[in-house]
C-alpha cells in the first residue's frame, strides 16, 4: 500500500451512499452474495495492540494472517486490542473516502460492526480474517454469511449494526476510525502498533520498519514482556 496516497485516489463515501449501497448487497433477497479487583489489575496491565487496514488491502490479509493472527492466539488475554482502518474524511458531506472504492467503505463498516457486536477480539479478527482471505469479493453477502458462520458470528445482527439510523451509526464508527488513523499520522495498511509505537508496517507484499523482527515469535515476546512490566508496576 502507497504510504501517501492522495485524496483522488480514494472513493467518496457518505451516508445517502451507504444506504443506498446497503439495500443493494443486503437488503435485497436476489443477490447472491460481575466485577472484582483482580480484574481491574489485569486489565490496567493488559498492553495496546492496534492494527490499521484497509478491508479491501492485500497487505492487510498478508499482515493479519503472518503476525496478528497467530501472535494474538497465543497473548489475547494479555492484550488491549484494537482494529482501526485508514481512509480520508470529507467535510462538505461527513463522508469517507477509500482507496479502493465505496465496498471498500462498506467492507470496512462491517468489521467495525462485527468489533462492536462482537468485542472479543479472537471472534471478530477470525471474521474479519476470513473476509480478508477473499477481499475481494467484500461485501458479498454470500461471503459475509459464510465468514459469520464460520466464526460464531449473527449475519442478522451484522446487517442490524450496517443498516441502524438508516446507516449513521456505521458511518460515524468509521469516520472516527478514520480519524484516529490519521491523527495517529498512519496512513500504510497494514501497521501494526504496540504500546502506541509502531511496531512493523506490511507494505508492498514486505514487511518493513520491524525493530525487534517480524514474525508471530517476536510480537508475542514483545507483549510478555510489556506485559509482565505494566503488571509488575500495578501490583
Amino acid at each position: 500500500m502507497p504510504r501517501r496516497p492522495s485524496a483522488r485516489r480514494f472513493s467518496r463515501f457518505h451516508a445517502a451512499a451507504f444506504v443506498a449501497l446497503l439495500g443493494f448487497f443486503y437488503l435485497a433477497t436476489s443477490w447472491d452474495c460481575h466485577h472484582h479487583e483482580g480484574e481491574d489489575e489485569q486489565r490496567a496491565a493488559k498492553v495496546p495492540l492496534e492494527v490499521h487496514i484497509m478491508s479491501k488491502c492485500p497487505d492487510a490479509r498478508d499482515c493479519l494472517q503472518k503476525l496478528v493472527l497467530p501472535a494474538m492466539q497465543n497473548v489475547s488475554d494479555k492484550v488491549d486490542f484494537r482494529l482501526s482502518f485508514i481512509g480520508k474524511t470529507t467535510e462538505e458531506d461527513d463522508g469517507v473516502q477509500c482507496m479502493h472504492g465505496q465496498t471498500e467503505c462498506l467492507g470496512n463498516i462491517l468489521e467495525l460492526c462485527a468489533a462492536s457486536v462482537y468485542p472479543d477480539p479472537k471472534m471478530y479478527l477470525g471474521f474479519t480474517m476470513c473476509l480478508s482471505r477473499d477481499y475481494s469479493r467484500i461485501p458479498q453477502k454470500a461471503l459475509v454469511e459464510d465468514c459469520a458462520l464460520e466464526h460464531g458470528l449473527d449475519f442478522d445482527k451484522l446487517n442490524d449494526c450496517m443498516s441502524q439510523e438508516d446507516g449513521a451509526y456505521g458511518m460515524g464508527m468509521l469516520r472516527a476510525s478514520v480519524t484516529r488513523s490519521a491523527e495517529l499520522n498512519v496512513t500504510t495498511s497494514c501497521t501494526v502498533r504496540l504500546n502506541e509505537k509502531v511496531r512493523c508496517i506490511a507494505d508492498g507484499g514486505k514487511f518493513r520498519d520491524c525493530e525487534g523482527g517480524s514474525k508471530p515469535e517476536d510480537l508475542i515476546r514483545d507483549i510478555k514482556k510489556l506485559y509482565d512490566e505494566a503488571k509488575g508496576w500495578s501490583e
